[in-house]
């Protein structure tokens, strides 16, 4: 919105400033830290008055999780108002990838909020059906794919190899949708831990935020030999406000959680991050910074399909952070090296930017 006051107003004096991306991804991430912090208490109150008894905790989970029964869930819907209201103020609202990642990040938001109504109602960590859930999530990524794609080309691009892609042709549209899918499953899989899955997430946003703004230069992206997106440093701003809301969403998730995010957050948040990957024709590269949730859905892929075939598990418990709380790691241990982790494989991810 102030962006196209500001260009209607001919960017005059201070209003100069609302040009340039970098000051405004800046801008978004400070108001949506600010508008998180701000109506987090309320709301986490409020969750706890509707809520009674909180998120289910699961019976067959690590002892140690019954303490944290009566925490509210749902804290999503803390983000996704933060982030929203921030992109709403600071972002240029023609750009067609802004309601691409946008539909995403809201409609994964809402399955994911039908999921954690279903379990607090029902006092159930089942929710709703696996075969729903995923329905109405590819319905969402294929729309947005449809909207991403019509602006970009269908080609696949391979990292470490300078503007090198692979052309899909119609497969393109199918691809993106099962990337938007899986990144918001995988990031959903990580959410068990307090502070696990949301660290991870800004981190991630702030590679694409760095990505997104080098993708939508002419001049970066043909020095460095990546593929030019026109539009897509608009999602730099778009990273920025997830980081701020995630940042804010973190002050209050930090152990001992005062609420759970929930599958509406981590739905929504991995959903926008995929959606953002195939937007900047980077999809790739979120495998390898997103890794840490690639090896959380692999674990329950192999744990539920080693289980069927020969009734004995991989792993002690999946997602595999739970493998490492029954091996004897402490919460606060997990979650740490588990950042870690996140951190240098955001490192590695930048690094293919110029190792071509």
């Amino acid at each position: 919105m102030l962006y196209l006051i500001a260009e209607w107003l001919n960017f005059e004096g201070a209003l100069n400033l609302v040009r340039y991306q970098t000051f405004r991804a800046g801008a978004t991430l400070m108001t949506a830290l600010l508008i998180g912090l701000v109506i987090g208490p309320r709301f986490i109150d409020m969750l706890r008055v509707r809520q009674g008894k909180g998120q289910p905790i699961r019976e067959d989970g690590p002892q140690t999780h019954f303490a944290k029964r009566g925490t509210p869930t749902m804290g999503g819907l803390m983000i996704l108002v933060s982030l929203t209201l921030a992109m709403a103020l600071w972002m240029d609202l023609r750009n067609p990838f802004v309601w691409a990642c946008l539909a995403v990040t809201v409609g994964f938001g809402i399955i994911g909020f039908m999921d954690d109504y279903d379990k607090v109602s029902k006092a159930s960590h089942k929710g709703v059906s696996g075969k729903v859930r995923l329905l109405l999530e590819f319905i969402v990524a294929g729309i947005a794919s449809w909207i991403i794609v019509s602006e970009i080309n269908t080609f696949l691009y391979v990292p470490f190899l300078n503007d090198f892609g692979i052309e899909l042709g119609w497969f393109y549209y199918v691809f993106a949708a099962v990337v938007i899918v899986g990144a918001g499953n995988a990031v959903n899989l990580t959410d068990g831990l307090d502070g696990l899955a949301i660290m991870p997430v800004i981190i991630a946003a702030g590679t694409f935020a760095i990505i997104a703004y080098l993708v939508g230069r002419v001049d970066y992206s043909d020095y460095l030999g990546i593929p030019y997106v026109r539009g897509a440093g608009e999602l730099a701003i778009f990273c920025a406000a997830i980081m701020g809301a995630g940042l804010a969403f973190l002050w209050f998730n930090a152990p001992p959680a005062a609420v759970f995010m929930g599958d509406t957050g981590s739905l929504a948040l991995g959903g926008a991050l995929g959606a953002i990957a195939v937007a900047s024709h980077h999809e790739i590269v979120l495998a390898i910074v997103g890794g840490l949730f690639v090896a959380e859905a692999l674990s329950v892929i192999i744990q539920v399909f080693w289980f069927k075939r020969t009734g004995r598990r991989v792993f002690r418990m999946a997602p595999i952070h739970h493998h490492f709380e029954q091996l004897g790691w402490s919460e606060s241990k997990v979650v740490i090296r588990f950042w870690i982790i996140a951190i240098v494989l955001a490192m590695i991810g930048l690094a293919t930017l110029k190792l071509r």
